[in-house]
């Protein structure tokens, strides 16, 4: 059995919804065909560059947390920049994918899905958690403090939370974590509860018996805002690692603006030269609501692994993609 939060409404709907919001703030077909002839048909300049994400918490205070690299992206370009939240990343993936997001932060997954849809994009860089660290992270399988569930193994016949179908740490890697424990897919009743606080939440509170988050939203996010106490969670399962969430440029740009922000968002968006620059005070800009040092620049081969996990798992999503 399947169920969701309200906070999601269904991908498709959640898609349509997003994108009718998208089109209203970014720019008309007219425009976009104005700007496609003035660049020779080689690529767009929109008067103003969207930037889309979903949040991994409750998305209060989301565009807040990019505020710093909009204004430097402002400077870079001379162009406006808007931030848009979505819903989920179905209508991240349709919005870069019709050219009404310029700039896309997605899971390792939602990328996957789509580059493999179709979708004209390229990886500016993955995100860095503290700097000079290895751009990943891992996923919790967690249960309440109080659970008799030791193991991963014990999650047969139990209601679990997870993210976001589209999510790798939130749905993919936990269903490889599942599938290898030996438990056989459908043998547990399922929330999809939009969102990695959500789902830690909800554990939390008991209206999962197990759920799946991101490793730094269950140790640090979620204690430090008073959503949950420290020792409220028990962590029983670990994923191996996985490749850092990327942040995305649509190729359709104009190649002088792509390369602008493609620059941009790979030497300048960081803790270092934000602060260095005036964009933001020192302990006081943390990026993302992943709370992160900035982003670096990858190898093409970099989100390679999550073809392994798709065999692995057989994902409709995979092969959706």
């Amino acid at each position: 059995m399947q169920t969701r939060f309200g906070r999601r409404a269904g991908a498709f709907a959640a898609a349509a919804s997003a994108l009718a919001l998208l089109a209203a703030c970014g720019p008309s077909a007219d425009e976009t065909a104005e700007a496609d002839a003035s660049a020779g048909g080689e690529g767009i300049t929109p008067d103003t560059l969207i930037i889309g994400a979903v949040p991994a918490e409750e998305a209060t205070g989301l565009e807040n947390s990019y505020e710093p690299v909009i204004e430097m992206l402002k400077d870079e370009t001379g162009l406006d920049v808007e931030f848009q939240t979505a819903t989920d990343y179905a209508a991240v993936i349709e919005g870069q994918r019709s050219g009404q997001i310029h700039i896309a932060q997605y899971g390792p997954f939602s990328y996957y899905i789509a580059k493999n849809t179709g979708s004209e994009i390229t990886v500016a860089g993955a995100m860095v958690q503290e700097k000079d660290e290895p751009p990943g992270y891992v996923s919790y399988g967690v249960v309440p403090a109080d659970s008799d569930i030791e193991s991963i193994e014990d999650f047969a016949g139990k209601h679990l939370c997870f993210v976001d179908p589209n999510s790798a740490s939130g749905y993919l890697y936990p269903l490889a974590g599942l599938l290898e424990a030996g438990i056989e897919e459908g043998d547990w009743d399922e929330t999809f509860a939009g969102g990695h606080d959500a789902s830690a939440i909800a554990t939390a509170a008991g209206e999962c018996e197990a759920g799946f988050a991101f490793d730094s939203m269950v140790d640090e996010t979620l204690v430090d805002n008073g959503s949950i106490e420290e020792g409220d969670l028990r962590v029983v399962w670990e994923s191996e690692t996985i490749t850092s969430s990327p942040i995305t440029v649509y190729d359709g740009l104009d190649q002088e603006l792509f390369d602008t922000v493609m620059a941009a968002l790979q030497e300048k968006a960081n803790q270092d030269y934000l602060v260095a620059n005036g964009y933001c005070e020192e302990g006081d800009c943390d990026l993302t609501d992943e709370r992160i040092w900035g982003w670096e620049a990858v190898p093409d081969d970099f989100y390679d692994a999550l073809d392994v996990v798709c065999e692995a798992t057989r994902a409709a999503q995979c092969s959706d993609s």
